[in-house]
């Protein structure tokens, strides 16, 4: 039985696992149900993220990454061996390499503690590399050459971004503004102006469904349930995709004043390399509609959305893992 090597994804939102040979074997969300008295696991992945927002009270449904790092070390290291030995019984693997993304500018105690929980599902070892650095490879990015790369990779919990030449990051940003952002921002509007408390799941299909972030962009309507404030009775609203535009407006600025404060600290050779080939931006936060105009209009630089913005990272993990003497040092 020959071990394989394993690129993991590690993202608030979702998990990736790319096995080299294979391909990506898993995509499944960040999220474990536990119940609360007898701490035992009840779901993981798909089932437990259909129990968000309607579990009982002794039943639990965690998602143990918060902006891009670890908030439950227990809850993520029962997800990480679920998802490995998923994974394993697939392909009957024995204590493989793994190769974990992770975002560019967390603290090396949040590493260490993203390298244990790895370590501690039977890893026979670890690798960390950033998560830009692998998205900027996964969407076809030569990053070896001495000649500047933009990627923005806006994921569930960060925005990371990063300019990168000769096979490392020249400089980067990384902010706690992204996807769950969005969904955070989508509530606080409806319940403002509405009256109505609606749940992260509503939230979220609201962002994809008419979500916007440059005006005009959009045109569309959708009716929303939720439960009314005043009276405490379910209610239903419509709402436009203006006003999501409106409710995204202020978070979609923030990263377009970071990636601004990037630029602003790249080397002016490297800047006229990005002038010419342009911006790259992957991660979930590629596909709600208008980040390519909104991008490209503030910035004056051309803009394209990867061509998988979801699997970017982990078909880099693919590509890295075909080296993993380079990174193994």
């Amino acid at each position: 039985m020959f071990s394989k090597d394993i690129g993991i994804d590690l993202g608030t939102a979702n998990v990736l696992i790319y096995v080299k040979g294979e391909g990506i074997v898993l995509n499944e969300p960040s999220v474990v149900a536990i119940d609360s008295e007898t701490k035992k696991t009840l779901a993981v992945g798909s089932k437990a993220h259909d129990m968000l927002g309607r579990t009982p009270g002794d039943v639990k449904a965690i998602r143990p990454l918060k902006d891009g790092v670890i908030a439950d070390f227990d809850a993520t290291e029962i997800m990480l061996n679920y998802f490995i030995k998923e994974v394993n019984g697939k392909s009957l693997l024995k204590r493989p390499r793994i190769l974990i993304c992770c975002p560019s500018n967390i603290t090396q105690v949040e590493k260490n503690a993203i390298k244990e929980a790895a370590e501690r599902t039977g890893a026979k070892k670890v690798f960390l590399e950033e998560e830009p650095k692998v998205a900027a490879i996964g969407a076809g990015l030569d990053i070896s050459a001495p000649s500047g790369n933009m990627v923005i990779d806006i994921g569930g919990g960060t925005t990371d971004i990063a300019i990168l030449s000769l096979g490392g990051i020249v400089t980067s940003a990384s902010l706690k503004v992204a996807g769950d952002t969005f969904d955070s921002d989508i509530k606080k509007y409806i319940k403002d102006k509405y009256k109505l408390l609606i749940g992260d799941r509503t939230a979220e299909e609201i962002k994809f469904k008419i979500g916007n972030v440059y005006p005009k962009s959009r045109k569309e309507k959708m009716e929303v349930k939720g439960r009314n404030l005043v009276t405490g009775l379910p209610s239903t609203i419509t709402l436009t995709s203006e006003e999501i535009e409106e409710a995204l407006r202020k978070s979609a600025h923030m990263i377009v004043n970071k990636v601004k404060s990037v630029l602003e600290n790249t080397p002016p050779e490297l800047s006229a390399d990005i002038i010419n080939k342009g911006i790259v931006v992957t991660g979930g936060g590629a596909l709600v509609v208008g980040f390519e105009q909104l991008l490209s209009n503030e910035l004056k630089v051309p803009v394209i959305i990867a061509d998988s913005p979801l699997t970017c990272v982990a078909e880099g993990t693919g590509i890295l893992l075909d080296n993993i003497n380079l990174i193994d040092r």
